[in-house]
């Protein structure tokens, strides 16, 4: 069975999917390659992994405002994240999916968890987001 995690929607919406978890913090820009959706960051624990179609968990984004563009850009490719749950709030993040959302009407939704729940998510659980910032978990069972 899952639970349901409460969280803060930085930019509402809903999604669903597995989730890629890391944490360590990502810069976009340099990070994420925008074509392809993949972690191009060598240095990061998520290096070479998609984020295309998943539920992104990390703890913030770090680093250039450029990154907005880089988010934004994924979006339009169609290779961004399902979503995106931090610990914190990234404006950076937030303003790349909120403009993403005026310029082509698509965006991802974020939320912010307590640490607690934000540590207690495990790769490939399915997560299910809601724009009240209600965050599913159904954990994947060993097959």
């Amino acid at each position: 069975m899952g639970k349901i995690l409460t969280g803060k929607p930085v930019v509402p919406g809903s999604a669903e999917g597995a989730a890629l978890v890391s944490k360590e913090p990502l810069s976009f820009w340099g990070g994420i390659s925008p074509q392809t959706g993949e972690v191009i960051d060598r240095r990061h624990d998520l290096s070479g992994s998609i984020v295309t179609g998943k539920i992104f968990v990390l703890p913030t984004g770090r680093g250039s405002s450029t990154s907005s563009a880089t988010l934004m850009e994924s979006i339009r490719t169609g290779v961004a994240p399902a979503a995106i749950i931090n610990l914190s709030i990234d404006p950076i993040l937030a303003l790349g999916s909120i403009v993403a959302d005026e310029l082509y009407h698509q965006t991802i939704p974020i939320v912010v968890l307590p640490e607690e729940d934000f540590l207690s998510i495990r790769k490939d659980d399915y997560l299910i987001i809601k724009p009240d910032g209600k965050v599913l978990v159904n954990e994947q069972r060993d097959k």
